[in-house]
Formats: structure tokens, sequence, C-alpha cells
């Protein structure tokens, strides 16, 4: 072979090299590119949450950062004048307040989540049960509006009830708490009454079963 044609072939091998190398680093590229977006989406996709306020699953992640926010009202002990016991609860819708009634004309003053527009309620009832960290069972007419909720929910942190709750009478209605809390102070439940994880438990550790409870 004369020096023209070794010269020929040897430009085509470094040809087809370079034509190879530029495949490889075209599909390492692509693998590289399909790993990353798949380490982008998974985490969104892999632990969600009922947002009971938008009655949509959402992004666990989320709401822990959300979280961390704190509750905008802090519980108070204020002057109470009212003709209701010790020990009644009283529910003001519109202030958006729960009181437990204190001897000596005072209470604790909580803020709290209510109702949102065609979700209000007002009467008088009692306390039938309290649980720690309760598991949820969605009520049908939920269920029909979010076809996707569980029959039911275990407790935990990511459960709507949070980390207590105070059952009224044998109404579907529940005080309980919330790992939303700058959802207090706004009128975004199907009627329950939600206060934060820290102010629920603390309520929950000063009524009895059977204290009266108020919502006006």
């Amino acid at each position: 072979m004369d020096h023209g044609a070794r010269s020929s072939v040897a430009v085509f091998v470094k040809r087809r090299s370079l034509k190879n190398m530029s495949k490889t680093r075209a599909v390492i590229a692509a693998v590289l590119t399909a790993i990353l977006s798949f380490s982008l989406i998974t985490p969104a996709t892999a632990s969600r949450v009922y947002n009971a306020d938008t009655n949509t699953w959402e992004d666990a992640s989320a709401v822990k950062v959300r979280s961390k926010r704190g509750s905008p009202i802090a519980k108070t002990i204020v002057d109470y004048e009212t003709r209701y016991k010790p020990g009644t609860i009283v529910v003001e819708t519109g202030e958006r307040r729960l009181y437990l009634v204190l001897e000596g004309g005072k209470a604790m003053k909580y803020g709290i989540g209510v109702g949102r527009e065609g979700f209000t309620w007002s009467g008088q009832n009692t306390i039938t049960r309290k649980a720690e960290w309760p598991g949820w069972t969605p009520p049908p007419a939920m269920r029909k509006r979010v076809p996707d909720l569980p029959a039911y929910m275990p407790g935990g942190p990511d459960n709507p009830l949070g980390a207590r709750a105070l059952y009224i009478g044998s109404t579907l209605y529940r005080i309980h708490g919330t790992s939303e809390p700058w959802t207090i102070g706004q009128a975004v439940s199907s009627g329950c009454i939600r206060l934060t994880n820290e102010d629920v438990t603390d309520l929950y550790e000063r009524v009895r079963v059977g204290a009266v409870v108020v919502v006006k």
C-alpha cells in the first residue's frame, strides 16, 4: 500500500472514530439527562398528602416547608364575661376564635380555622370522644367531591386531623389539629374547627368528655 492510500485509510479511520465518539457522547448525555429528570420528578410524586383546604393531593415537602411558618395567632388568657360555666368551649365563627371558659371571669383564647362559605354551622352540643393522633374516615360526600381520597387514613403527621381531635356529639364535626398552621384565622374547612397541633394538644388536656360546645 502506497503512502497516499495509507493516508486515506488513516483519515477514514480517524473520522469513523470521531463519529463513534460523538455517538457515544450523545448516548451518555441522553442517559444523564434521563437520570437527572427522574431524580427531579420522583421526589415530587413519591410522597403526597391530602390538603383539606383545596381538596387536592400535594407534595409533602411543600407542606413541610410551609408548616415552618407557624400560627399567626398565639393563645392567650383574656377577660371573658359569659353565662357559660368553666369548661365550656365557645366557638366564635365570625371572629375565628375559640374560647375555653375558665374560673374568675377568664378564658383561654385560641386562633382557629373555620368552615368555608357554605360549610359554616351553629348550635350547642357536647364533646363525646377524645383521640390522640386520630385516624380519619372521609365522609361519603367528601369522597364524592374528591374521588381519589382513601376510604381511611391512619393517624399521623400527614393526617388532616392532626395531633388531637375532640368529637362533637354524633355529628361529623370535630375540633382538631392541623399541620398547616398558616390556615389558622381562615375560613377553609368543611365545617370542622381546626387549631394548630400545639394549641389543640393544650386544649385537649384541659377539656373533658361531656364538656359543652357552643358554636356561634
